[in-house]
């Protein structure tokens, strides 16, 4: 099977205008993000509303592709990518431009997702650890998901799912296996054609989760179970977490 990752990129964020020009130990985040899919995918690709970052894509010795400035979501935003780009593909890799720290590893699991026939689109999940406090699985900010036996995805939710009705929150952690959501995606080509055309769903508008309209619709979503949390940079306060990250990790790749 051919894989592509398509890493959309924004230049306008709210939170952190300019994000994936950001300097990261001597290089834009973006180089460090595309460096990490075209080393374990077919090809990658940067998908950017912004020449600013195009042009540093491009004199990087990377590939990018200009899209509209009006999507809503990076899923959007890959399919026009993908038709611009105009090759096939079995499947496309959606890969946020913010996450520097994506490991090798993580795209393996989410490729082997589509051993099976009937995946039309994989994510990652990474189990909640004893070293979680309630607070943190409580977190509405960590979508958490419900697997099913072939570790597809049942629902996915802001809040604690499923509920342990039996015992105190305090004890939660300990008496269940809690799953939580990784935003990155894979899609089959026709599939993301098909979930870009789709409109709203009642439950995505509930918890502003878009891949609960993919649930809605019918499709399979299944999951890689990963033991690595990804380290995505909303704010120039997560970029400075993210340099003392990189550093430390060097020191020790250097002993």
């Amino acid at each position: 099977m051919k894989f592509i990752g398509i890493i959309p990129a924004r230049y306008a964020s709210t939170r952190f205008p300019g994000k994936p020009l950001a300097d990261l130990a001597g290089k834009p985040m973006i180089q460090h993000v595309y460096e990490k899919v075209v080393d374990v995918l077919d090809d990658a690709y940067v998908a950017t509303d912004d020449e600013r970052i195009f042009n540093v894509v491009i004199a990087f010795g990377g590939k990018a592709v200009m899209t509209s400035s009006s999507h809503q979501s990076g899923t959007d935003r890959c399919y026009e990518a993908y038709l611009k780009i105009g090759q096939t593909y079995d499947v496309i890799v959606n890969v946020q431009g913010d996450e520097p720290f994506i490991l090798p590893e993580q795209l393996e699991t989410l490729k082997r997702c589509f051993d099976s026939s009937a995946t039309d689109i994989a994510t990652l999940v990474i189990p909640f650890s004893g070293n979680h406090s309630f607070e943190d699985l409580n977190n509405p900010n960590s979508p958490k998901v419900v697997l099913n036996k072939q570790l597809q995805a049942m629902y996915f939710s802001r809040s604690v799912i499923p509920y342990l009705r039996n015992y105190p929150k305090e004890e939660w952690l300990k008496m269940h296996t809690f799953y939580k959501h990784i935003g990155l995606y894979a899609y089959r080509p026709q599939v993301l054609a098909e979930i870009t055309r789709l409109p709203q769903s009642s439950l995505e508008l509930a918890e502003s989760l878009e891949q609960l309209r993919w649930l809605e619709n019918g499709y399979v979503i299944q999951t890689g179970i990963t033991t690595q949390e990804t380290i995505g940079i909303d704010t120039p306060e997560d970029l400075e977490k993210a340099i003392s990250f990189y550093n430390q990790n060097k020191k020790s790749d250097d002993r």
